[in-house]
């Protein structure tokens, strides 16, 4: 098991420690996500606009969307790959059946000579 991490992070102008197993480098960039979230929304005037709470709560929908946005890309990656190993042997398997056809085939023009 990995050893505690323990590292400062600045998000949305306030420093904070994250503490995990992970990586400073992962943990840094979880930090550096949540900024450029942050950066993206306090772009726009009517975000600015809206009480604290109400901003916090846009934030949290804004990153849930992504998380599930990305968890449905990988099932369709986990879909296309169960797909492509299907047809991979498939393949294979006809190509074993072609090799036997031509092993049988060269057997018997041999035998025939």
């Amino acid at each position: 098991m990995s050893s505690k991490t323990d590292i400062e992070v600045i998000i949305a102008g306030k420093v904070f420690t994250l503490s995990g197993y992970e990586s400073e480098e992962y943990l840094q960039k979880v930090a550096n996500y949540l900024n450029s979230k942050y950066n993206e929304y306090n772009k726009l005037p009517n975000f600015k606009r809206q009480p604290i709470d109400t901003q916090n709560i846009l934030m949290q929908l804004n990153i849930a969307d992504d998380y599930f946005k990305a968890k449905k890309q990988i099932s369709l990656i986990e879909d296309e790959l169960q797909r492509k190993e299907k047809e991979l042997y498939d393949l294979k398997h006809e190509l074993v059946s072609a090799q036997m056809k031509l092993e049988n085939l060269s057997k018997n023009s041999n035998n025939r000579r």
